[in-house]
């Protein structure tokens, strides 16, 4: 079990491996406190190399948190597209908002903190007070939860609360002793200690442990397939491994089952325009925009006749691809029709058909993926918004 885990034996050889094994990444060579905290908000359940170009663009819009703070909503919003997870972004702006006017611009060096801000939980505090100011406090996440519970063989259900702050709890100590949170005194009693800290990135041990663990598991001790154990600089010490548990750990008890939800998306559109909607300011996708979707599958004849009761003249129809998108609690499966119409600009809404967002706009079909952002859920049909042919 962890708790009765010897974890001193783990901490130089895993800098070791880190030393020649660690990936250059954009946030990781210039790791400032905004750089960091943009980068962990990404990078929760988006693998590393579809971040890089979300990361860069992002930062590049906005490269402090001075222009976070200021910036308008759509803007914000397109900027963060294809990401998902919309109220992460959103508390970004709240936090940077209370960090321009409590800390003139910049996160604080102090992992309290840090925690109080909107949208930051124990895990992103600990990864920027490590990876940016050197604090020696841990960085839990399910990449640092799966490594220690293989090495240690522990059965635990990793999705039990008072585990993580366990492991926390052992990983602070491991780091700092009883000496306090001093980043210059990191893993007091490890002989080698000085050596490493010269060699790893910007001379910071605790930024180095931490991003060390996550690298381990995101690239050695993987979630999904078989783990590549004979390369883990942990071979020699993992109780999982000599147990032949490696496929039973971690435990992790299974999430309730998705709600199912059937919509059908229409693409209305004539020549020139195309009809969106921004959805509510509240719930699911919430101040993003859409296309018009409708509960339930409709036939083709169904679909038609929707059309005509918005005043809409349609002239041709084309089935889509069915598609499907999967949150966290809700799973949306779809189906499709695009339609052409004579003139999109008489569209007429029909509110008993259309439940929750309101006020269709008619934008420019070269502008709506340019300018609107439409989350990742309709990708599959946003893709046929500009279809110059229907056949």
């Amino acid at each position: 079990m962890l708790k009765d885990y010897d974890l001193k034996q783990l901490v130089s050889p895993l800098l070791q491996w880190f030393l020649n094994h660690a990936r250059v990444l954009p946030w990781r060579e210039e790791p400032t406190p905004y750089r960091v905290w943009v980068s962990e908000i990404m990078l929760q359940q988006t693998r590393v190399e579809a971040v890089k170009p979300y990361f860069e663009r992002f930062t590049t819009a906005l490269p402090d948190a001075k222009a976070l703070a200021v910036c308008p909503e759509d803007e914000l919003l397109k900027l963060w597209e294809g990401l998902g997870y919309y109220n992460r972004v959103r508390n970004m702006q709240k936090a940077a908002v209370e960090v321009v006017e409590n800390y003139g611009g910049q996160l604080p060096a102090d992992y309290e903190k840090l925690l109080k801000l909107k949208g930051i939980g124990h895990y992103t505090a600990g990864a920027v007070a490590s990876i940016a100011y050197g604090i020696p406090v841990p960085a839990v996440d399910g990449n640092v939860l799966r490594v220690l519970t293989r090495v240690s063989a522990d059965d635990t259900d990793i999705m039990k609360q008072s585990f993580r702050n366990e492991m926390e709890k052992l990983l602070e100590k491991l780091m700092h002793g009883a000496d306090g949170r001093n980043e210059k005194n990191v893993f007091p009693w490890m002989e080698d200690a000085d050596d490493l800290r010269a060699k790893v990135y910007h001379q910071n041990l605790a930024g180095a442990f931490n991003q060390a663990l996550m690298e381990l598991g995101a690239t050695i001790c993987v979630p999904n397939g078989a783990p590549l154990c004979t390369e883990c600089p942990w071979k020699d010490f993992c109780e999982a491994k000599k147990q032949e548990l490696i496929g039973q750990i971690p435990v992790k008890s299974k999430a309730k089952p998705r709600k199912i939800e059937k919509k059908t998306v229409l693409i209305l559109r004539d020549d020139e325009k195309v009809a969106i909607r921004k959805r509510p300011a509240k719930g699911l996708l919430a101040g993003l925009y859409e296309l018009p979707n409708i509960e339930g599958y409709l036939t083709e004849e169904e679909a038609l006749a929707f059309v005509r009761g918005q005043n809409l003249a349609p002239l041709q129809i084309k089935k889509l691809p069915e598609a499907k998108h999967i949150f966290s609690h809700i799973e949306w499966l779809m189906q499709g029709f695009l339609i052409q119409v004579a003139d999109v600009d008489s569209f007429q809404q029909d509110e008993d058909l259309s439940k929750g967002p309101q006020d269709y706009l008619l934008v420019d079909i070269d502008k709506t993926r340019k300018e609107y952002a439409i989350p990742s859920a309709f990708d599959k049909y946003a893709e046929f918004i500009a279809l110059h042919r229907m056949d």
